[in-house]
């Protein structure tokens, strides 16, 4: 099973009608939700150029799957809103694995949390895969222990009170100590497979958001938790609850050789 690409630009349909299936036309706008930016200084990361091979050479799948996430975020100018393009083109990649194997009931919206960015920064993204739009552009926590103002180091271990990198399957939501909240599955034995365990949910929260950044240098920590801003939360669990691809993204050299999504 493949996903076909929707409403791409000339330019971009040229390169993928080369390397992907053909293109067809969304019509679907959805309303976007972005935070007003913060000017701040932080650490890039970057990507290495897609290597394509030799002319008459087949192209192989994961150079086809680059060239595509490469396109698409040219054509969705993320990097205007700080996305960076390494962690789409591995979100891609392992949505795509995802969706070939089956493990997807919501195949409509992809969420990336890019933990290579400051805290201080809008770095969750949720992408109408539809329309190929940004639906919502937000600030989103990591572990306590994690690390301050950037997160360094992650766990699956109980009680470490850190993120966990990786992909996983969002559930349904329910009511608890946090409101509203969002379990989510991790499929990555040994990288984020005890997030339920660990009660690691989506969850609205005050200590994240604008309003905190007013009056602190970093946005506040959770346990673990992907926590978003309470006045944003129930539109974000709402739009990638049901089975849909939720990646968080660091620059881990550990992580990405070891993740079985991501070499598989």
């Amino acid at each position: 099973m493949y996903r076909p690409l929707k409403s791409i630009p000339m330019y971009v349909g040229i390169l993928l009608l080369i390397l992907s299936p053909v293109l067809i036309s969304g019509t679907s706008k959805p309303t976007i939700i972005v935070e007003p930016a913060l000017t701040i200084t932080s650490p890039e990361v970057s990507s290495a150029p897609i290597a394509l091979p030799a002319s008459g050479a087949p192209i192989s799948n994961s150079n086809k799957l680059v060239a595509e996430a490469h396109a698409l975020y040219d054509s969705m100018k993320l990097r205007r809103v700080g996305l960076s393009k390494k962690a789409f083109e591995l979100a891609w990649k392992g949505y795509q694995y995802m969706l070939n194997k089956h493990m997807l009931r919501n195949t409509d919206v992809l969420s990336i949390c890019d933990f290579s960015q400051s805290s201080r920064r809008k770095r969750l993204y949720i992408i109408d895969l539809e329309s190929m739009k940004l639906l919502v552009n937000t600030h989103v926590a990591h572990g306590r222990n994690s690390g301050r103002e950037y997160a360094k180091s992650f766990s699956n271990s109980m009680e470490s009170h850190k993120s966990s990198l990786g992909f996983y399957i969002t559930k349904q939501p329910y009511w608890g100590g946090h409101g509203l909240a969002l379990e989510i599955d991790g499929l990555e034995r040994g990288i984020n497979d005890m997030a339920n365990e660990r009660k690691i949910v989506v969850h609205g929260s005050d200590y994240i958001g604008e309003k905190f950044l007013c009056g602190n240098p970093f946005n506040g920590r959770s346990f673990g938790c992907p926590a978003v801003p309470s006045k944003v939360n129930a539109k974000v669990i709402n739009t990638i609850k049901n089975g849909s691809c939720f990646f968080i993204y660091h620059p881990t050299k550990n992580y990405i050789s070891k993740s079985k999504i991501l070499n598989g």
